[in-house]
């Protein structure tokens, strides 16, 4: 803040998993100085855009950013955390789900705006200050709303919450599809439903990007109940404060769902 405005290549309700540039954002991508992604494995469709297009651009790819922390892609038979910090299995993508990771992409970020703008180094300096007093403030926030509904096992549409869950403490037993782009077949359908009846799980969680008629299908004849997250914030105004009302909004659906009794 304070010193321009980022341009987003995506709007919210548009999904990274399956794109298509349009002329506009090729334009947007060749004038760029800086640009800004989760990664080479998670916005693939940038991948020869990029190539073809950025130049003399810095690309910040925030999974290769020292510090963060990684899981690897859960097999949906055995939901363990696995730190994953150099070769191995595929890493899950959506790092952006955790406050501590988001500290250290904002100091990353910060940095190279100085460097490519030194006049407002100070500027870029103090905000990642404030920004990384506002996430420790947000993660002792969620810890206090999610603390009621810590034990409550859920289920998810596709597994982008390992990164929360792990952070904040909370029982995920399944999600229906590891890649949300695969539709999952009967015999997916009635593992999960299986999944949901022996663990008792509170709630199922569909996503705004994609259809909930299979969530219906799972849940149906359970006590199970259907609530929304969203990974990306695609109903959300864009700006500073899109992330912190993503964070919290996917903690207020979270506990309003598992806190439910349901029926």
């Amino acid at each position: 803040e304070g010193a321009g405005y980022p341009q987003l290549l995506l709007k919210g309700s548009e999904s990274p998993h399956r794109y298509s540039l349009r002329p506009s954002q090729t334009r947007l991508i060749a004038s760029a100085e800086i640009i800004v992604r989760v990664g080479a494995s998670f916005e693939i469709f940038m991948n020869k855009p990029l190539r073809a297009l950025a130049g003399d651009a810095v690309v910040i790819d925030l999974d290769k950013i020292p510090g963060i922390q990684h899981f690897s892609v859960r097999d949906h038979h055995e939901h363990h955390y696995h730190k994953h910090y150099g070769h191995g299995p595929a890493r899950d993508p959506h790092i952006w789900l955790h406050t501590g990771n988001a500290a250290e992409m904002v100091k990353v970020i910060a940095g190279i705006l100085a460097g490519k703008d030194p006049e407002n180094s100070a500027l870029y300096a103090g905000n990642a200050a404030r920004t990384s007093i506002r996430l420790r403030s947000l993660k002792m926030e969620i810890d206090r709303m999610v603390q009621p509904v810590r034990t409550q096992p859920f289920v998810t549409f596709h597994d982008a919450w390992q990164y929360f869950t792990a952070e904040f403490g909370l029982k995920f037993v399944g999600a229906l599809t590891l890649n949300p782009e695969r539709k999952p077949g009967a015999r997916r359908l009635a593992q999960v439903r299986e999944t949901v009846r022996k663990t008792g799980a509170r709630c199922l969680f569909s996503e705004p990007q994609f259809p909930s008629s299979l969530v219906r299908v799972v849940v149906r004849g359970t006590p199970a109940k259907i609530g929304v997250l969203d990974p990306v914030g695609a109903k959300l105004s864009p700006g500073s404060g899109l992330y912190f009302s993503l964070m919290r909004q996917t903690a207020l659906e979270m506990t309003t769902c598992l806190g439910s009794s349901g029926g």
